[in-house]
């Protein structure tokens, strides 16, 4: 494309140096190379280790300065070498052009050796002492090299060079710059000869937005917009005849009556990529935001960063209205569900549907097929908002949301506050599920999500969500999000002294049946409650008894009473998960978390704690109170020694 899409330079991710290793092995041509392009001249005399050589800004078009490290291939060095290495941004790999035995060295010996050593950088393969070649036997580097590259998929570029007659050295780490700031890896598989994914979706979304009339191509006045935003300059008319000339020889159905089409805009990139200019699709992705991992920057997502930790992120009505209408708009066949395909259609422009994987994967309830109903829809979204409110709110940017990002997300008040006015305004509430093995924890997530209970035992090992919709009497809709911890990793949770911010509610579910599942339930309750009490962050707690189908632990329902007592606890809720027992424990957990000041036990050490800081405060009133009267008293001496004086002196 003419203008600024064949040579403009462009952002590049906000890189301020380079760093390039250069590595080979022993009379390449190492430190030659790198002496000539710093001084633009072949040296008489060069050291056989340079030290680090810095090339300036004013070298490169995109004005990043590099640093060019030289190394030494002796076994004595070695360590040096394997730092140096772990530390490049790209690395500069010789051969000499006279000695072919170096040139074999390269699949032999080098380029495996990066690999073991888990070098994962953009390699330029370098020829140098290309004028000492015996051109009575002439090479093609394209013949020679091609194998290399097709084995060693690292390998962005070849390139022969001579330090002596000064030929093609400033390209060497032109090229080794360029495939660190606009690398070709991200963008193009080179084995399938195709865009990689990530691409294809980002430019598939950016195509989406620069279409403005929606009709599926790219007019004319949408095309010179879109060169104009990334590029700063306009196309002349002959050049759109020009670029959908191109693509219509590479792709019948690149250009329509309306103009360019999806597969003409992926395909001009495509080119653009294939004849070495991968700048040129990188200028346009960062010009919408993309980082080098084809993902929205950080500074395209306006998340509030100044939060206490227990506040937390929701979604506003304005973004659930706006999810309301997605859904609608992908549910072809209406019938109140997602299908598969359907979600996958609608994540079509993020770079990859962000469910597939924990801890969202299997998180809410699914129709009996597997398709997302609203509900389900909605709450994995409150659940990718309240445990990551970035990768949320990126997803919602990816498919289209397409008003002032900050509109999307509001911040909770701080639980504290909401103590002390003794109402909560949120709308989505975090309960964590505490209990020994055994004792019903995945049973109560499963009942949540409307799955039939089993009585296979498998054991949980990470932590687990489930989350869902709960309708409360009066029409009132909250969503709760279950966070199961196992037994083994309480310790290390308790450690972090913000871990209970987020938490609501916290349920300790143990087997009624089970006398061991009581007691460790009971000490469970107390660590968490001392840990809630130490940090400030003590939240309601309830106690689920569990398998109440099976014959009870005698001394468990008399225990478990005089324990809520002496905590200031509600009695434990039981209930059976086998026989989906009609106590709905999940509005109890609601209405408890929407009374945020009662229920929070405290303990022995916490009411002793308590009565400390009242005695001190009592005391701080009571010194008060006597700094204020021997104060008064002062003013009042005060007062009358001056009428005193006065009288005296008339």
């Amino acid at each position: 494309m003419p203008g600024g899409l064949n040579g403009k330079k462009s952002a590049y991710g906000g890189r301020t140096s380079v760093r390039v290793v250069v590595v080979g092995d022993k009379g390449t041509g190492k430190s030659s190379l790198i002496a000539a392009t710093a001084s633009e001249t072949f040296p008489d005399n060069v050291p056989r280790l340079l030290p680090p050589t810095h090339l300036p800004d004013y070298f490169y078009p995109d004005l990043v300065p590099v640093t060019v490290i030289d190394t030494s291939s002796s076994m004595e060095n070695r360590g040096k070498l394997i730092e140096e290495l772990r530390r490049a941004d790209a690395v500069v790999l010789t051969y000499a052009c006279d000695q072919p035995i170096t040139l074999t060295r390269l699949t032999s010996y080098w380029l495996p050796e990066l690999r073991r050593l888990e070098v994962k950088v953009p390699v330029i393969v370098v020829g140098c002492k290309l004028d000492l070649r015996d051109e009575r036997h002439p090479v093609s580097l394209e013949q020679v090299m091609a194998p290399v590259m097709q084995e060693f998929r690292e390998t962005e570029t070849c390139i022969e060079c001579s330090a002596a007659t000064l030929i093609q050295v400033p390209d060497v780490f032109f090229y080794a710059q360029r495939a660190v700031l606009h690398p070709t890896a991200p963008l193009f598989d080179q084995e399938k000869q195709c865009l990689k994914p990530r691409c294809r979706r980002a430019l598939q979304r950016i195509f989406t937005l620069c279409d403005h009339d929606m009709d599926g191509a790219l007019n004319d006045a949408e095309l010179n917009e879109f060169q104009v935003k990334c590029f700063h300059t306009h196309l002349q008319p002959a050049e759109i005849v020009g670029v959908k000339r191109v693509v219509q020889e590479r792709e019948q159905n690149g250009v329509n009556d309306f103009g360019l089409t999806l597969a003409g805009f992926l395909v001009l990139h495509t080119l653009f990529i294939e004849k070495g200019r991968p700048e040129t699709a990188w200028a346009v992705l960062r010009e919408f935001g993309y980082n080098d991992d084809l993902e929205l920057r950080h500074d395209f997502l306006p998340i509030p960063t100044k939060r206490a930790p227990d506040q937390t992120v929701e979604l506003t009505n304005v973004a659930i209205e706006y999810l309301r209408g997605v859904f609608r708009l992908y549910d072809i066949d209406n019938d109140g569900s997602l299908r598969p395909s359907e979600l996958d259609d609608l994540f079509q422009t993020a770079p990859e549907s962000p469910w597939g994987n924990d801890p969202y994967k299997d998180a809410v309830e699914r129709t009996p097929v597997g398709n997302f109903g609203f509900k389900g829809f909605l709450s994995e979204w409150a659940l990718m908002t309240a445990i990551d409110p970035a990768h949320s709110l990126a997803n919602l940017i990816y498919i289209g949301y397409g008003r002032d990002p900050s509109s999307a997300l509001s911040v909770t008040r701080r639980r504290s506050v909401d103590r002390k006015k003794q109402r909560t305004e949120r709308n989505v509430f975090q309960c964590f599920v505490f209990g020994p093995k055994k004792s019903g924890k995945s049973a109560l997530l499963d009942s949540f999500l409307g799955r039939k209970f089993s009585d296979d035992y498998i054991p949980t090992t990470e932590e687990r969500y489930a989350a869902n919709v709960v309708e409360q009497l009066g029409g009132v809709k909250k969503t709760l999000i279950l966070r199961e911890i196992p037994e083994e990793i309480v310790k290390k949770l308790l450690s972090n002294k913000e871990s209970l911010a987020a938490c609501n509610v916290a349920v300790f579910v143990y087997d009624s049946s089970d006398e061991y599942s009581w007691k460790r339930a009971r000490e469970l309750l107390m660590e968490v409650a001392r840990r809630g009490e130490e940090t400030g962050y003590g939240m309601p707690c309830l106690l689920v008894a569990a398998k109440d189908d099976l014959d009870p632990y005698p001394m468990a329902v008399q225990d478990s009473d005089r324990v809520c007592q002496q905590l200031g606890m509600e009695i434990p809720i039981s209930l059976s998960m086998k026989f989906r027992d009609p106590n709905n424990v999940f509005c109890r957990i609601i209405s408890t978390a929407e009374r945020p000041h009662l229920s929070i036990p405290e303990t022995e050490a916490g009411r002793n704690r308590k009565y400390y800081r009242q005695l001190v405060s009592s005391s701080l009133i009571f010194v008060s109170g006597l700094i204020a009267v021997a104060a008064a008293v002062g003013v009042t001496g005060l007062a009358a020694y001056r009428t005193y004086t006065a009288k005296k002196n008339a």
